[in-house]
C-alpha cells in the first residue's frame, strides 16, 4: 500500500511508519505465532498489518479513518483471519473481541494526542490481554518506565506500573515516519501483572495517586489534606506523610491507599 495515496490527517495524529528496518524490529519484538489473537490499533497504511496478517493469527484491526479503513478492507478483506473495525479505539470494546481461552496481544502506533487515555482504556480490559506493544512518544515511554525519585516519575508511572510490567525496547527516530513527527518515539512492551498485594479499592487508589501529584512539590500530607481531615489524627503511624509523592514507590502507594481505605 503506497503512502502517497493518502494525505496524513492532523486531527487523527497520523504519522505513517515507513522505515523497513524499524518495522522488522517491531515484528521481531512482538514475535507473533500461529493461532494467536492479535489486535492492531491504528494500522494506518498497513506497515505492520502486512506482516501480522501472514502469521496465521486472528487479526482484528481498529481504525477510525474511513479512507484508510476502505484501503485496508480492499487489500486484506478477503483473508479469513482479518477483520476490520471502523471505530474510535477509545470507544472500542476490547473485552468483546477476546475469547476466554485466548487473551489478546495488542499492537499499535498510538496517536500521541490520545495515547494516555487509550492506555487507561486498555488497562481497564487487562484481564483479557496477554501483552501490549506500542509505539509512543519517547517522553511518554520514559514516564511509563520511570521509578521513584526521578523527574519523569508521576501518576502515569504509578498507575501503569501497578497494572503492568513495563519494558522499554528501543527508540525510533522521526525519520522513520512520513510525515516526520517533531519528537522521538519509542517501542514499549506492557505485560499485565497480578499483584501479591492488590489495592482494595481501585477507584480510591487512583484518586489518592491523582491527589498526591496535583501539586507534586508538596508533601503527601498536604496533597491528601481533604481526605485526611475526615480521619483521626496520626491514623497512619507507619507512613511518613512528610515525604513528597515522587519519593513513594508503587508498593508504598498501594499500602497508603489500602490503609486509608480501611479507615474510611
Amino acid at each position: 500500500m503506497n503512502n502517497n495515496t493518502h494525505q496524513a490527517k492532523k486531527r487523527f495524529g497520523q504519522n505513517f511508519l515507513v522505515d523497513g528496518n524499524i518495522i522488522n524490529r517491531i515484528i521481531r519484538a512482538v514475535n507473533p505465532k500461529c493461532g494467536e489473537h492479535l489486535v492492531e490499533i491504528g494500522p494506518g497504511l498497513g506497515a505492520l498489518t502486512s506482516h501480522l496478517v501472514d502469521k496465521d493469527c486472528q487479526l482484528d484491526v481498529v481504525e477510525i479513518d474511513r479512507d484508510l479503513a476502505e484501503k485496508l478492507e480492499h487489500q486484506y478483506g478477503d483473508m479469513p483471519n482479518f477483520k476490520l473495525h471502523l471505530i474510535d479505539a477509545l470507544k472500542a470494546d476490547f473485552g468483546a473481541l477476546a475469547k476466554p481461552e485466548q487473551p489478546l496481544r495488542v499492537i499499535g502506533n498510538l496517536p500521541y494526542n490520545i495515547s494516555t487515555p487509550l492506555l487507561f482504556h486498555l488497562l481497564a480490559n487487562k484481564a483479557c490481554i496477554h501483552d501490549m506493544h506500542f509505539m509512543l512518544q519517547k517522553e511518554v515511554v520514559d514516564r511509563l518506565a520511570s521509578s521513584e525519585g526521578h523527574k519523569t516519575y508521576g501518576r502515569l508511572s504509578i498507575m501503569v506500573q501497578y497494572h503492568c510490567h513495563v519494558e522499554p525496547l528501543f527508540v525510533v527516530p522521526p525519520t522513520a515516519f512520513n510525515p516526520a513527527p517533531k519528537v522521538e518515539s519509542a517501542i514499549v512492551r506492557l505485560r499485565p501483572r497480578d499483584r501479591e498485594v492488590p489495592v482494595k479499592d481501585p477507584v480510591f487508589f487512583a484518586q489518592i495517586v491523582n491527589a498526591c501529584f496535583q501539586q507534586r512539590r508538596k508533601t503527601i500530607r498536604n496533597g491528601l489534606k481533604l481526605i485526611l481531615k475526615e480521619l483521626p489524627a496520626n491514623c497512619l503511624t507507619d507512613i511518613d506523610l512528610g515525604r513528597r509523592p515522587e519519593t513513594f514507590s508503587v508498593e508504598e502507594f498501594i499500602e497508603l491507599a489500602n490503609q486509608l481505605s480501611a479507615l474510611r
